[in-house]
């Protein structure tokens, strides 16, 4: 008998956590694996974000801190919030967590009952649907097009709305994708969500400044979608500060604050010295930026001109984040170097084992066409990683 509950049994592993394990484990037995699986930079956190973590420890600050941010970072993410995103958020909106998945997982605690259903505009980022289970809610997955850049209409995000809707959960720029949504595609979409003032919205911009388009548009900024939007974002992706473990949003007040009670029984405050330093990152002009998101730019331009090579492999030009998503069905059904490929999870262990690369199947976000490549390494080694690929599926 298994004593373990039936939510833990039930509970899928994260894949790309799963993948970018058997990539280290492979590494480990002395395989030369490129591991295109993590969603991390392969940049250093800037140097200004540590000497204010270090001037933090030198400072003391190692006692407990206020379970929803110290308030001094709160007013600082309400002035990034205005000064990048035109939003006018005050600090009783915002509440500080360990990571955006933290802030997702109490936004869906706090939002969603038994039965209550959240559609997914699918592609999704993985931890999604599983966040929204553990919740009690319904994740309903709206299938999106490669010939449309894996965005959703506003008609077809209609199709799924039901009496039981409760929110819908996205990210632009989306992982695993890349798209960016205009301010215009947003703006339609807002124009039908007026039928239906019920429904809030979970905005995930945790891509935000790693965005090649030009512009970004936050859903909380189209009128009418102020008070039924929760931004979510954090400095994990454009400040290479993954380790450091700090995410935070901005909500209408009664959401923030069932947040922080939901966060006063579960972890308490984030990490105190990572807060200090976060104060640092998000009052940075995003300027500082340029030369990391330049640099990721010209990684995209590679590998697409790259994968454009590889018959068989359908690919678009991603807007954003660090990822690629080609639809690679013309590979089910066909046998390669004696492996029979039925789906995208056979393709991507077939390329863990023939060309020694890791990628993420599609499946794990919603779309079981594609495969997900992170080009967050360097162009030698992504060069090398297609290279490889290429020769294994001729």
């Amino acid at each position: 008998m298994n004593p373990l509950s039936d939510r833990i049994n039930n509970l899928s592993t994260s894949q790309t956590l799963a993948m970018a394990a058997l990539a280290r484990e492979l590494k480990a037995q002395g395989k030369d694996i490129i591991s295109l699986s993590l969603g991390e930079p392969d940049f250093n956190t800037p140097d200004f974000i540590k000497e204010a973590a270090k001037k933090a420890i030198d400072e003391n600050y190692s006692t407990y801190s206020p379970v929803d941010g110290y308030m001094d970072l709160k007013e600082a993410i309400c002035r990034k919030f205005k000064r990048d995103n035109n939003l006018d958020y005050k600090p009783a909106n915002v509440v500080v967590s360990t990571g955006a998945k933290q802030s997702l997982y109490n936004i869906a605690q706090v939002m969603l009952n038994d039965g209550d259903e959240v559609i997914l505009p699918a592609p999704y980022w993985v931890s999604y649907s599983e966040i929204i289970k553990l919740s009690g809610g319904i994740p309903v997955e709206v299938p999106t097009s490669i010939e449309n850049d894996f965005k959703i209409t506003p008609e077809e995000l209609e199709a799924a709305i039901t009496p039981k809707t409760k929110m819908i959960w996205y990210s632009s720029p989306c992982n695993p994708s890349g798209s960016v949504y205009s301010r215009e595609e947003f703006t339609a979409i807002a124009t039908m969500l007026e039928k239906y003032p019920n429904i809030y919205i979970a905005a995930d911009e945790i891509y935000e400044h790693i965005n090649f388009s030009g512009t970004f548009c936050s859903m909380a900024s189209i009128p009418g979608m102020f008070d039924r939007t929760i931004t979510v974002n954090g400095v994990a992706k454009a400040f290479a500060m993954t380790g450091w473990r700090i995410g935070y949003i901005g909500a209408p007040e009664f959401i923030a604050k069932a947040c922080t009670k939901m966060q006063g029984q579960v972890t308490s405050g984030a990490n105190s010295i990572a807060q200090r330093a976060t104060i640092t990152a998000v009052d940075a002009d995003p300027s500082v930026l340029n030369e990391m998101v330049a640099a990721f730019k010209g990684r995209r331009d590679l590998v697409v001109g790259l994968i454009k090579e590889i018959p068989g492999m359908k690919i678009n030009v991603p807007e954003g984040a660090f990822y690629v998503f080609p639809d690679v069905s013309s590979f089910f059904g066909k046998t390669l170097r004696g492996t029979l490929i039925n789906n995208a999870d056979d393709l991507s262990m077939y390329l863990l084992s023939e060309a020694n690369v890791a990628s993420v199947t599609g499946d794990a976000f919603g779309n079981p066409d594609c495969i997900r490549f992170s080009y967050a390494t360097s162009e030698e080694l992504l060069s090398e990683a297609f290279k490889r690929i290429k020769e294994v599926l001729a």
